[in-house]
């Protein structure tokens, strides 16, 4: 068995998606004054490798906290999508024959050049693709960029298509040392009550 982590560590170098807040860790008690170290830690509900809620796209949706786990634990696949360009559409994922129930993570150039910064141009999934992802009955999508999504685009439904049908949105994995095939995978968010999102600790396992 190996395990394969697949997500970004958390620091103050750690990428941030414009427009969301900077990641701050600082000390808050440290030896010798006192008797612990204790650090405190200022960070967005979007920061790093993370889970978009229901509740990031629909008010009236369920938080972090009413995500499944079943559906963040299991068998999945990682596709391979290194030749895409610009966008993941329809045409990229019929050929990979995507079927009801699956675990889908994509692996494009975002994670050839690496999370040293932010792309403006990182590859997205197109609307389109989304919901023919969602009317294939996926269960869990992710990808190797900060948001599936174009930054700026009107076009909400790469999210919204998603989230609606109870698909979970893994954002910010890192599949750069991860070959595309078949793995066990488990990604598990931290339990924050009613919240939008949170970061996860995600990893993937083969038998080799």
């Amino acid at each position: 068995m190996k395990i394969h982590d697949i997500s970004l560590s958390l620091d103050k170098n750690t990428v941030i998606y414009p427009g969301n807040p900077v990641m701050i860790v600082e000390s808050y008690k440290s030896i010798p004054k006192d008797p612990t170290n204790l650090s405190k830690i200022t960070f967005g509900s979007h920061t790093g490798t993370h889970i978009d809620a229901p509740k990031h796209a629909f008010s009236d949706m369920a938080g972090i906290d009413g995500v499944s786990l079943e559906k963040c634990v299991g068998k999945c696949r990682v596709l391979d999508m290194l030749d895409v360009k610009e966008k993941m559409e329809i045409r990229d994922f019929e050929r990979c024959g995507i079927e009801s129930g699956e675990r889908i993570l994509v692996k494009t150039k975002n994670s050839e050049r690496g999370f040293g910064k932010f792309h403006d141009d990182s590859v997205y999934l197109d609307g389109d693709a989304a919901d023919y992802l969602a009317d294939k009955g996926i269960i869990l999508f992710g990808i190797d960029s900060l948001s599936i999504k174009k930054r700026g685009d009107e076009d909400a439904r790469p999210h919204t298509s998603l989230l609606k049908n109870g698909i979970v949105i893994f954002e910010g994995l890192d599949l750069s040392k991860v070959e595309p095939g078949e793995y066990e995978f488990i990604g598990l968010a931290l339990k924050f009550t009613d919240l939008d999102g949170a970061p996860a600790r995600a990893i993937l396992i083969s038998k080799d």
